[in-house]
């Protein structure tokens, strides 16, 4: 069955799933940010060709604009004194009432308290998906306590060297616990010599649950926080080519031009892509390697088209592209 047949009721989870060898996800980052491959997808004649990511910005045409997520990937794990608990912040809004992902559960109920540096907490609430409220009586220090809280599949804990390059040489703007991870490829050289502008998304842990509904129309997306300015807006207008370097911002972007036309906004989005899609306000895509059966292969798959998405990471696979956040960039023409 092609891409372009597919019904959202026909698409289950299993048919965006491929094998990927252990070996070839990427646990730490390149020597140099553009020392990355780059596979080069072409939709129209379903071409597929090998080059670096430093070739990328030939590949940038006149009058075309590359809309970046400036969003900063913050301290999120957090373990008290003792080492017996861990806390993953979810929210980053107040510096003293913390919505968490706790462990263990049993040890943080409803007026547990948890010591994290000079600072108290006690749970206030634990919400229905098992989340909890923990106020502390004074701010934590983020830097001497918090650690960045690196994808899974990595298997380690955050080093010295993730500070620095698990975050875009642009972010600017507080808020994500994961990394945009598509910007992490660009050098601040290469950003300021393209024709850019910015959005922000505030990646969420969400980013990396699984989909565990069999048909992938009952799956529900997380929410995340965005801001969209009138700045980019225009700019957007003026351009020939929308080049969104990511899925966050490939999110942010259609979810406001889901009214028919790009309005500037603040807000939250649950936007679940999936094809069949018709894209508004993106024209190319430049993104990472993502999970198999993941909502960011599907988006990847409406973009591209399911069939050819599935040939190129076959290809990613078969020359050992290097996966995941630290690893290859693919570009979607």
């Amino acid at each position: 069955m092609s891409s372009s047949r597919l019904s959202p009721s026909s698409l289950r989870t299993s048919d965006f799933d491929y094998h990927l060898p252990k070996e070839l996800i990427a646990r730490h980052p390149p020597e140099e940010r553009a020392a990355s491959r780059l596979l080069v997808v072409r939709r129209e004649s379903g071409e597929i060709e090998h080059a670096q990511f430093g070739d990328f910005p030939a590949m940038v045409e006149k009058d075309d604009l590359c809309v970046f997520n400036d969003t900063r990937v913050m301290p999120a794990r957090f373990y008290s004194n003792d080492g017996k608990r861990e806390l993953l912040r979810l929210d980053f809004r107040d510096a003293r009432l913390w919505r968490c992902l706790v462990r263990p559960g049993k040890k943080l109920r409803v007026g547990h308290e948890i010591e994290i540096g000079e600072a108290v907490g006690t749970v206030e609430e634990i919400l229905e998906n098992g989340d909890r409220l923990v106020r502390f009586d004074r701010e934590v220090d983020v830097e001497a306590h918090g650690r960045l809280a690196l994808p899974h599949y990595m298997e380690r804990e955050s080093e010295e060297i993730d500070r620095e390059r698990y975050q875009t040489v642009y972010a600017a703007r507080d808020g994500a616990v994961a990394a945009p991870t598509a910007g992490l490829h660009f050098s601040d050289a290469m950003v300021k010599a393209l024709p850019h502008a910015f959005v922000t998304l505030h990646v969420g842990v969400g980013t990396f649950q699984p989909v565990r509904e069999e048909k992938v129309e009952d799956h529900r997306m997380h929410v995340e926080s965005f801001s969209l300015t009138n700045e980019t807006v225009e700019a957007i207008r003026a351009a020939k080519r929308v080049i969104s370097v990511g899925t966050t911002v490939t999110r942010v972007l259609e979810h406001c031009a889901r009214g028919g036309g790009l309005e500037a906004r603040d807000g939250e989005t649950d936007i679940f892509i999936y094809p069949p899609y018709t894209f508004r306000a993106v024209d190319v895509l430049l993104t990472n390697f993502h999970l198999p059966q993941s909502t960011l292969l599907m988006l990847v798959s409406a973009f591209a088209g399911r069939e050819l998405m599935l040939e190129a990471y076959a290809r990613a696979v078969e020359e050992r592209y290097r996966f995941f956040s630290y690893g290859d960039a693919m570009v979607i023409l």
